[in-house]
């Protein structure tokens, strides 16, 4: 089963959108390759993250993912819950808060649950603030909570 986006035509159709959620999307795996990548790009290989026999007398008793990887996949999540198809370009504006609440062991499986909180015309598109967590299944806390800022121009 795939997640079917919420499809909005416009940037300006976002704007009546605010308190909307928006589809679950489905599960990702965070595996110790998708790790070890991310520390390859950058440039943070602390043990926690990339040691796995070392990790496992560690506090989680494996390696967990960076806190900025359960981060960055906050944007490709969203793609997959929202759809602007008249947008010519959606361009990551910035956060106003972000915590981690809970690690992600290596393997384990996550996913987006969002909702749009704010959207405002401004020049050249709408901006649009969604709050996203990133739960991890099985965890009675999630993984991420941040408050994400987007502009989808026109």
């Amino acid at each position: 089963m795939t997640t079917s986006p919420v499809v909005f035509a416009t940037p300006n159709d976002l704007v009546s959108a605010v308190g909307a959620s928006l589809p679950v999307t489905e599960w990702m795996v965070v595996d110790q390759q998708c790790i070890d990548t991310f520390a390859h790009a950058t440039g943070d290989h602390q043990w926690i993250h990339v040691d796995a026999e070392r990790a496992e007398t560690g506090p989680y008793g494996s390696t967990i993912a960076h806190g900025y990887l359960t981060l960055s996949v906050i944007g490709p999540l969203v793609a997959d819950a929202l759809s602007v198809p008249g947008a010519s370009s959606v361009v990551n504006y910035g956060l106003e808060k972000v915590r981690f609440p809970a690690p992600v062991p290596v393997d384990s499986r996550i996913r987006l649950s969002s909702t749009i909180t704010s959207a405002n015309k401004v020049a050249g598109g709408v901006q649009v603030t969604i709050e996203a967590v990133v739960e991890r299944e099985g965890a009675p806390k999630p993984a991420c909570v941040a408050i994400v800022v987007y502009r989808f121009l026109d």
